[in-house]
């Protein structure tokens, strides 16, 4: 459901002549499954189109296609559920709940295993999911780009992610 789904990143940064900012990057070209048995989350497998990421600069676009993420080199990044999350009772319609999603994320060609925090709930048959991960550059291989305007960028970026997932 891309009315509900958006997979991005916040980093900060330092412009020159403007200061320290946030630079956010979104895409609801994000494909993907969830296997629910019962109450437990079996199987969970996400797709972004990282190259479909908009920017709130035109300019970084380009920048981030050969640097960077590179989306040019690596145009996709996954999340892959390693181990089955048990929702207990399972949640009420309108209820949430807050679990943690061990996995396989897979950014910049390398792949790390990951704790994500999670908030999910079920509503009109629908399940959305929201959590955000601190990610670090170095981490993934990701190599801080920098310009004549771009003076500094943080270590740690965050991945945010909003998922709707339908039957």
């Amino acid at each position: 459901d891309t009315e509900f789904t958006i997979v991005g990143y916040r980093i900060g940064e330092e412009l020159s002549g403007i200061g320290t900012t946030d630079a956010v990057g979104r895409t609801s070209d994000v494909t993907g499954s969830l296997t629910l048995t019962g109450s437990v989350i079996e199987s969970v497998a996400i797709e972004v189109n990282m190259a479909s990421l908009e920017r709130d600069s035109g300019s970084r676009d380009d920048q981030l296609r050969s640097r960077g993420l590179e989306t040019d080199t690596f145009p996709t990044a996954s999340f892959v559920l390693t181990d089955a999350v048990d929702l207990g009772s399972g949640p009420a319609s309108g209820e949430t709940v807050s679990v943690t999603a061990t996995g396989e994320l897979t950014l910049h060609g390398v792949t790390q295993t990951v704790q994500i925090p999670l908030d999910g709930t079920l509503a009109d048959g629908r399940i959305v999911v929201v959590g955000q991960l601190e990610i670090g550059l170095a981490d993934y291989d990701i190599e801080k780009p920098t310009g004549f305007r771009v003076l500094s960028i943080e270590d740690n970026g965050v991945f945010e992610v909003q998922l709707a997932f339908s039957r």
